[in-house]
């Protein structure tokens, strides 16, 4: 029997309504902040991802899934979603919007080739938010509202946000200095990346899992010890920001993220959740003045975050978040026999030109058997289509809740049923209030 890759999984149930749902919140969340949406290719020109994401990550020197076309071109299955946002942003000439900054969300696939885990796969979602074209620390501090404020609309307790700087161009080199000289006599006590990581971006030490815990880890230099004045005033304003939003968050020295284009602010968005280790780290993101540049645009200044799907869905459910979905049908349409098909056809198809939600039985049930499919279907009402239906043009139709029965005009059926799920709604809103 064929199966899905290892790495990847079928979406399904009710994890499908939930990621539906999560998917349309998102959406409406970005309306509000004004960002617009923009989709890029799954696969891109390898060459992008070594220059955008960095050669010394270990997304490109590990995971990424390549491939040569038929046009004998390296391609690369996305890793990540910023570089190609940064690639069309560049080729579409956005730069030269006058409606300055650009503010971009993007949600898809994503694919690496690493170890499948608890909220890890080789095919995963990502959102994420890209704005460009402004410096400002207050445009960090937005983008870092953005999963905050999702987070919270979904119930997560304990959202905290972990902040450092990593400066500008001068401090950062500053900093390398300092830990190749002070990591030189630690070389021994390393895991094998972490001395190659030494050799290509000292920086990306500080992120390792493995060594985290070595005392010469805990001692290492402070980036904060190495920041420009320009950066230190950029980096308390992003604290004040947060501050004025009431955004708790912890200043962690060591947090330099996974991708070599960062400057300036780096963050990473957590929730409390017991027992969920490391994962509690739902999110991530941060400023990258110079990646417009080393893709080939001009001198941009860059800030976004990404969050993936996976994690948020194990989170919800760690937690026991039930979301808000709404998975009824207003009215489930029951032919008595085949000879009121046609007729029950078009009077469904008429209510959902209407903008209602409505399913028929097309498996011949027997009335017993269509009530407890208009059951599990959730349906609000029942429409029973018979022969005197038909003849008299007055069709029976039961409240699936309450059982009331109603005698309706057809060609009032759309009006009625309009009617009786406003008051359905108002009444659930009066039950809510005084709940």
């Amino acid at each position: 029997m064929l199966q899905k890759p290892k790495g990847t999984y079928d979406l399904n149930g009710q994890t499908s309504k939930q990621t539906l749902y999560l998917e349309t919140l998102l959406e409406g969340l970005m309306e509000k902040y004004h960002y617009q949406y923009l989709r890029t290719p799954i696969f891109e020109a390898t060459e992008l991802f070594h220059r955008g994401v960095g050669e010394t990550t270990d997304i490109v020197s590990k995971e990424t899934y390549d491939f040569y076309d038929r046009g004998n071109r390296s391609m690369t299955l996305r890793p990540e979603g910023t570089a190609g946002i940064v690639r069309s942003f560049i080729e579409n000439k956005m730069y030269g919007d006058p409606a300055q900054p650009v503010k971009i969300w993007y949600y898809g696939p994503m694919f690496r080739y690493e170890r499948p885990q608890s909220g890890r796969f080789r095919e995963f979602y990502q959102f994420g938010v890209e704005v460009f074209g402004t410096n400002d620390p207050i445009m960090d501090a937005e983008v870092i509202s953005i999963p905050v404020n999702f987070y919270r609309l979904l119930g997560l307790k304990g959202i905290k946000v972990k902040i450092n700087s990593l400066g500008d161009t001068e401090s950062r080199e500053n900093y390398r200095k300092a830990l190749l000289e002070y990591f030189k006599p630690h070389l021994s006590e390393l895991c094998e990346d972490c001395k190659e990581r030494y050799l290509k971006n000292p920086l990306r030490i500080l992120d390792c899992k493995v060594d985290a815990g070595l005392e010469c880890m805990q001692k290492a230099p402070k980036m904060s010890d190495y920041l420009s004045e320009d950066s230190k005033v950029h980096f308390e304003k992003v604290k004040e920001y947060l501050e004025l939003m009431a955004i708790p968050y912890e200043v962690d020295d060591n947090l330099v993220r996974g991708l070599d284009y960062y400057t300036y602010t780096v963050f990473e968005v957590e929730a409390d959740i017991k027992d969920f280790g490391s994962q509690n780290v739902l999110c991530g993101g941060g400023r990258y003045n110079h990646l417009v540049e080393q893709i080939g645009g001009p001198e941009i200044p860059g800030v976004g975050f990404a969050l993936g799907m996976e994690r948020l869905l194990s989170a919800l459910e760690h937690e026991k978040i039930k979301l808000d979905i709404d998975d009824t049908i207003d009215a489930y349409i029951i032919p008595m026999s085949e000879n009121e098909k046609n007729y029950a056809f078009y009077t469904m198809q008429n209510l959902r030109m209407n903008g209602f939600k409505v399913e028929m039985d097309y498996m011949n049930r027997n009335l017993k058997g269509n009530f407890k499919q208009a059951d599990r279907l959730k349906s609000k009402f029942v429409i029973i289509i018979g022969e005197e239906e038909i003849k008299n043009e007055i069709l029976t139709i039961k409240n699936n809740e309450t059982k009331e029965e109603f005698k309706v005009d057809s060609e009032y059926l759309v009006n009625f049923l309009d009617e009786k799920l406003q008051d359905m709604e108002v009444n659930d809103i009066i039950h809510d209030y005084e709940a």
